[in-house]
């Protein structure tokens, strides 16, 4: 059953749908941002954005294909010497895949956790959302950035972001303060939504 949690800051209130509080171990990098990501693609969804899984279908298959080739090096039914320019064959595509897997990564993903397509019933938008994270290794420091998945189109906007500890978010027993997370990736929402080509985030 879904329950809805509230928080008061500064004379500001924010409300945020939860079904159980969300818990991770505070001393696990892994786990906070994680947990912290989740939230987000929860929260920018819930916004009316959905979410634009191509490019992970895309990244799947290569993945798939690369698997195949592979299997088919394994258990190609000729013993070595004679599978020899079967087996090159395979070294090159497997390589290659890889290649163009690693191109995607570096260039489409990098730090993504969501990608989106424009808001439903948008006139003017013909781009959607890119949304991505950064937690360094040994740092509490989280930086949430907004971008347009088309930099180019007509209707981009530009790029806006937060860094903010995640000491902020969380109880001592590692609880994710809904209310209080909510209210800041909202706000970093509403920031790219009412953003201009003048005016950038300080």
């Amino acid at each position: 059953m879904t329950k809805t949690t509230t928080t008061t800051t500064n004379d500001t209130t924010t409300s945020a749908p939860i079904k159980n509080p969300k818990k991770t171990n505070i001393l696990d990098h892994h786990s906070i941002k994680h947990l912290l990501d989740e939230t987000v693609t929860e929260i920018v969804t819930n916004r009316g954005y959905g979410e634009d899984v191509r490019t992970s279908n895309v990244r799947l298959l290569i993945g798939a294909i690369i698997i195949i080739i592979a299997l088919f090096a394994q258990f190609y039914n000729k013993k070595f010497p004679d599978n020899k320019n079967f087996l090159i064959g395979c070294i090159v595509l497997y390589v290659l895949f890889n290649g163009i897997l690693q191109l995607i990564i570096y260039t489409k993903e990098k730090n993504a956790i969501l990608f989106t397509y424009p808001p439903a019933g948008s006139v003017y938008t013909s781009t959607g959302l890119m949304v991505s994270s950064k937690l360094p290794r040994f740092s509490d420091m989280y930086t949430l950035t907004i971008a347009s998945t088309d930099s180019k189109s007509i209707s981009a906007k530009p790029t806006v972001e937060f860094t903010k500890s995640v000491t902020k978010w969380f109880t001592k027993d590692g609880v994710l303060v809904e209310g209080l997370f909510w209210k800041d990736v909202e706000g970093l929402v509403n920031e790219y939504a009412n953003a201009t080509d003048n005016k950038k985030r300080k």
